[in-house]
């Protein structure tokens, strides 16, 4: 019996799970500390409910931001590649991996992203509900992160 051989696979690193990576997030990139991608999955306009592949680089993480709504909203994040980190104002932070999810309350602050040396993913679910808009506030600094 012949002994199979592989060739090496010189393409580039694919991210972003099944879903697929998607392009630069420039529109938040003020939004984020490192690189971050997106891929809508709904039409935001088209649809009541707004679904995202966002991909994290390595360390990548988006600000302390609130979902605010006066009745429903929040967020659902489902993860769907790599290990990221997911923390609650006043709360420890906790490790997400493929398969986990969070659910997110209305006018909860908090803040998602990679960790140091993985890629992540998560499909971001708006939920809908009355008045909700997003405030983004300050960065998740280095020094917290890294404690990490």
């Amino acid at each position: 019996m012949k002994k199979q051989t592989y060739v090496e696979d010189n393409t580039k690193e694919k991210h972003g799970g099944a879903f697929g990576m998607g392009k630069p997030n420039t529109a938040f990139a003020k939004y984020f500390t490192g690189n971050s991608y997106l891929n809508p999955l709904t039409n935001k306009e088209a649809s009541s409910v707004f679904l995202a592949n966002v991909t994290f680089e390595p360390k990548c993480r988006n600000n302390w931001h609130i979902h605010h709504a006066t009745s429903g909203g929040g967020q659902i994040l489902v993860c769907v590649d790599g290990e990221g980190w997911y923390q609650e104002e006043g709360k420890v932070a906790q490790e997400l991996k493929v398969g986990d999810v969070v659910v997110i309350p209305a006018n909860v602050k908090h803040w998602h992203g990679a960790k140091g040396t993985s890629w992540f993913s998560h499909i971001a679910i708006e939920v809908p509900g009355t008045d909700t808009k997003t405030e983004w506030c300050e960065e998740v600094r280095d020094e917290e992160y890294n404690k990490l």
